[in-house]
């Protein structure tokens, strides 16, 4: 069997920053090999290893680099503009197909909720989450036309559907009508490379990042989704009885201005503690993670949700919303609460940072909880799948 990837999300380089879409991919790509048989092959489409090599800031897995340098596989240097998204789509709709073609793959998989409707090999298409119709006015116009368009189409012409939680395999059968038996659920998982920062190490990325008070850490892209006015607002009330800072993490991605402007209503000693690091390569994150007092995830809407489950590896205590897949990811190793409930939220925050107890508890828990989600599992369902479309 010879399996096609649209391997798009691993590049590197100026004008394109990955996030957890490609960090699926990579972790996954890089435990496939594992998975499958001998005699298969594992084709990745649209990108090379002077690509995966372009930033070393964001440099994958050395093991995604080493495959990318086997022998010649047709056409894996018609490289995908991963940079320009318009240009991507027209890539992916156009030259992906040819590309797999070229390589004579028997199944060709779509890792991020679309595929090339004009494949002439079986396909899978992984669906990360349905923002644009659970929540579109969360999402730019542009970014939900083009998933509301292609998504529905994508997900009717596959042979078979990746969800990467029930509760995006519920979305998707309930908001686009597909057949509960074609979607198959296979869970995320946190890096082997997420665990906790401790000693002489976690000291000196202290120092490093001039982290001088104890914090409270979000992590994710800065847009609408992540629910970050709320934390802003529960942050600003406690700031006058607890000693910590607040810090951001993530890139600038869109409709940042409600965030902007509720840092912009806090207290101006209260703005000062609230610090906006941009985005940060996956390899610095568990120190991020070992540093932080509580990881605060307020997000109104996620498909799976990657940060709750690698702070719970780094051993840091979580609060995140008790909707859509976030449940089904921490169990009961986190507090959860109503997203749109900013006092619940404050108090939740509250109690993990003064009851030393319960934060010793919830850390044990999360320890626990993240080690029931791998990679392994995620490819050797994920091959299962191929194996089924590719007959």
């Amino acid at each position: 069997m010879r399996v096609g990837v649209n391997a798009w999300p691993l590049a590197t380089g100026p004008g394109y920053r990955q996030t957890g879409v490609s960090r699926y991919l990579s972790r996954l790509v890089a435990a496939l090999p594992a998975a499958l048989a001998p005699d298969d092959a594992l084709q990745l489409l649209g990108v090379d290893a002077a690509t995966l090599m372009a930033d070393p800031d964001d440099a994958p897995d050395p093991d995604l680099v080493e495959a990318m340098r086997a022998p010649a596989r047709p056409g894996r240097a018609w490289r995908a503009p991963a940079e320009r998204p318009a240009a991507r789509a027209v890539w992916e709709q156009a030259a992906l197909p040819i590309l797999a073609r070229r390589a004579g793959v028997d199944v060709l998989h779509g890792p991020v909720n679309v595929l090339p409707l004009l494949a002439t090999c079986p396909t899978v298409v992984t669906v990360h989450d349905l923002a644009f119709l659970r929540r579109p006015d969360l999402v730019p116009t542009g970014r939900r036309r083009y998933f509301a368009a292609l998504a529905g189409a994508s997900v009717r012409r596959a042979a078979r559907v990746i969800a990467v939680s029930e509760s995006t395999r519920a979305d998707i059968v309930g908001y686009l009508g597909v057949r509960p038996e074609k979607v198959v659920v296979t869970h995320l998982a946190a890096d082997d490379g997420f665990r906790p920062v401790t000693g002489d190490a976690l000291v000196a990325f202290q120092a490093e990042q001039g982290l001088v008070r104890p914090f409270v850490l979000s992590v994710g892209t800065i847009e609408p989704r992540k629910n970050l006015p709320a934390l802003l607002r529960a942050f600003g009330s406690l700031a006058e009885e607890l000693p910590h800072d607040l810090v951001l993490l993530g890139a600038e991605g869109w409709m940042g201005g409600p965030i902007r402007a509720a840092w912009l209503e806090l207290p101006a000693a209260t703005r000062e503690r609230v610090r906006f690091v941009g985005f940060a390569p996956a390899r610095a994150l568990p120190a991020w993670y070992s540093a932080a007092a509580v990881l605060a995830f307020p997000s109104h809407y996620e498909g799976f949700g990657l940060p709750p489950l690698e702070a719970m590896s780094c051993g840091t205590p979580v609060v995140a919303s008790n909707t859509s897949s976030l449940p089904e990811v921490v169990g009961d190793a986190a507090l959860t609460v109503d997203p749109d409930d900013d006092a619940a939220l404050a108090a939740a925050l509250r109690r993990v940072l003064t009851e030393p107890a319960l934060a010793a508890d919830l850390r044990a828990r999360g320890l626990a909880r993240a080690r029931r989600f791998s990679w392994a599992a995620t490819a050797e369902a994920t091959v299962a799948v191929y194996r089924e479309v590719a007959g």
